[in-house]
Parts: C-alpha cells; structure tokens; sequence
C-alpha cells in the first residue's frame, strides 16, 4: 500500500482509521504466524504440550524469555532460531503498526511547514 505524496493533501480522517484498521489487521496477521510457528516447533521439536507451546511462543515473542527448558538437540535448535527470528519479527509487527501514524504525524507537519513558507 503506497502512502500519499507530502505535495498532496493529507487523507481524510474516516480513509486514515481504514488505513489504521488495515495495517492493524496486517500486524494481528504477522504476530499470529510468528505464534503459530513458535507453537508447533515447541511442541514438536521441544516436545511440549500444546498449551506450554503457546506460553513460551508468547514470551520469547514479546521478549520476556523462554519458560521451559529444552532438552532435545532439536528443541534447542528451534529455540534458538525462534529467538533470532522473534526479535525482527517483533520489531517489524511495531513498525507496520505504526508506520500510517508517523507517516501522518509528518505529513501534517510537512503540510503546515509548507504554509510556513508561503
């Protein structure tokens, strides 16, 4: 989705909360795979229970740390690769949520920057 031009006229309030709501949707989308995998590689490579799988998805996700201990070779691996790859996932799902914020925190004040120099 391309945002609109800082020359262009900044996008109405109801089309900005369906930008919002879209890029929101694309988060709640990113954070559900990024669980997702970390739920079946717990439990199938840690061998964990569904809900323990879960639990410790969520919190290497959110940064908080893992919960349970992994004893196989293969849970270990996992874990570790999970970790890497929760850290940018993390980061990215905060970046597209908030990335039509700041575009119309700066487009407003480009727009009245503009009017400045007029």
């Amino acid at each position: 989705m391309r945002f609109e031009h800082s020359k262009k006229a900044i996008l109405p309030f109801p089309q900005f909360l369906l930008r919002f709501l879209k890029f929101t949707m694309y988060s709640g989308l990113l954070i559900g795979f990024s669980i997702g995998i970390g739920i079946f590689g717990y439990h199938f490579y840690g061998n964990i229970s569904w809900l323990d799988a879960f639990y410790n998805s969520s919190m290497i996700l959110t940064g908080m740390g893992p919960v349970d201990r992994m004893t196989t070779n293969a849970g270990k691996w996992f874990a570790s690769f999970y970790a890497l790859y929760s850290g940018i996932a993390f980061l990215s799902t905060v970046a597209v949520f908030i990335a039509p914020l700041a575009h119309r925190f700066l487009h407003i004040f480009h727009l009245d920057e503009q009017e400045g120099r007029s």
